[in-house]
């Protein structure tokens, strides 16, 4: 018997339950109204959410893997994606919240029965080391954070689940810059279990020596671009960003606003809350990072530069799958898994620092880079050109680290995260660099 194939495919079938517990948990407190609303045009409505994420596993590890289907064609047309816009997703047949149990619950059955007779240590590439399952692990979490994202959006009660945790104080002391040394450096990577296709190949990069943030800019130091003019000093923004920002008469970070002069709040899941000085600035475009970034004498790093501060160790020359090590994400390393709800103040994960110093890379929030996203040298889809090739070169920006809505599993120092350069509905912040 083997052994190692066999306790794979319990630890997937374990992943599989948690991560489905998870996505009920957030939307359980929810009403029916809520659920079926389209709380934000850029957002899809959350029932519709729930229905893809069972529909995308009965695709792949039915479908794909097996030949097997257990819904007509028509619902396979209401969850694709790639066929209707989210602005007109409400208008869908979308399964209300039973049905949707009843739907992804079926799903589930099928899927690991078809787990228990697979092959996971054959050549079949989509099934290999259980490649398929962990894709659609990942695919659920992504999906838990887009729901954060519109339950962030939403009006009116503000949205609180059963489950919360704490968070450590942090340690604002040392925004300093910190050096990171120039040479070469493996960026991407070639694995082929967790790594999605727009992570590979692995491949060298030769970097001049940069400093970067060794933390993410806060809303202290952001508040002071703010109160400066930032928002009205044209020679600060790229073209684009001053006629976005004048059109859309944009003057604060999303979901800021003031009760007094110099008395600045924030709207956190529908409650309002003080803006807190040493948290990461959050829901800022791209824009408004460039801008700040030239308003403080610097820049935005490069996709490179920051996954070379992540993750590349000069003393041992090689790359870690995480700024702290190999070893997975725990709450002493990272702000992630969703239920605290907000970011930590900067400097509370010393743990989770990288080799070059720099904490908070990972989690609390994503960080905005100075890099369109596109493939990298020999870029090869897979398993289909939708989840990523089709956005190369199209304008998105790249965004690295997650935020705490990200679940563990679904981020590492490779991960790419990306969008245009307008968008703030993102959980996202960023850190400066300079040239050395």
């Amino acid at each position: 018997m083997d052994t190692t194939n066999i306790d794979l495919k319990h630890r997937i079938h374990r992943e599989l339950e948690e991560a489905r517990d998870r996505t009920r948990l957030l939307l359980e407190p929810l009403s029916e109204e809520q659920l079926t609303a389209q709380h934000d045009p850029i957002m899809s409505p959350l029932i519709w959410d729930y229905g893809h994420i069972g529909n995308y596993e009965e695709l792949w590890l039915l479908n794909r893997a097996f030949g097997r289907s257990l819904a007509d064609r028509e619902l396979y047309d209401v969850y694709d994606a790639s066929i209707t816009p989210r602005s007109e997703r409400p208008s869908l047949n979308m399964l209300g919240r039973e049905d949707a149990d009843r739907y992804l619950d079926a799903v589930r059955r099928a899927a690991v029965e078809g787990l228990w007779r697979a092959d996971l240590s054959g050549e079949n590439p989509l099934l290999k080391d259980g490649f398929v399952y962990r894709m659609v692990l990942q695919h659920e979490a992504q999906h838990n954070e887009t729901m954060l994202q519109t339950l962030q959006l939403m009006k009116g009660e503000g949205y609180r689940p059963e489950r919360m945790s704490s968070l450590p104080p942090g340690d604002p002391e040392g925004e300093e810059m910190v050096l990171v040394p120039g040479g070469t450096f493996v960026m991407g990577t070639d694995d082929r279990a967790w790594a999605l296709d727009n992570e590979r190949p692995a491949h060298e990069v030769d970097l001049p020596p940069f400093y970067i943030d060794r933390v993410p800019v806060t809303n202290r130091a952001y508040l002071r671009f703010v109160e400066d003019g930032g928002y009205e000093r044209e020679e600060l923004w790229a073209p684009e960003g001053w006629e976005w920002i004048r059109e859309q008469k944009i003057s604060a970070p999303k979901h800021w606003y003031q009760k007094e002069p110099h008395d600045w709040w924030t709207v956190c899941f529908g409650f309002d809350q003080p803006l807190r000085p040493d948290a990461p600035v959050l829901h800022v475009s791209w824009y408004e990072a460039d801008a700040y970034a030239r308003w403080a004498g610097k820049r935005l790093p490069t996709e490179a530069e920051w996954e070379k501060a992540a993750s590349w160790d000069p003393q041992t020359g090689t790359k870690r799958l995480f700024p702290w090590g190999d070893e997975p994400p725990t709450p002493e390393r990272a702000n992630l898994d969703q239920l605290a709800f907000r970011p930590a103040e900067v400097g509370a994960y010393p743990a989770g620092a990288s080799p070059c110093g720099a904490l908070g890379m990972i989690g609390d929030v994503w960080e905005w880079t100075a890099t369109e996203f596109s493939g990298y040298p020999g870029f090869e889809s897979f398993p289909y050109r939708e989840y990523s090739e089709v956005f190369f070169n199209d304008g998105y920006m790249v965004l690295r680290g997650g935020s705490f809505a990200t679940r563990p599993c679904a981020i590492r120092n490779t991960f790419r995260n990306w969008d245009f350069p307008i968008r703030r509905q993102l959980f996202a912040g960023f850190r400066c660099a300079r040239d050395a």
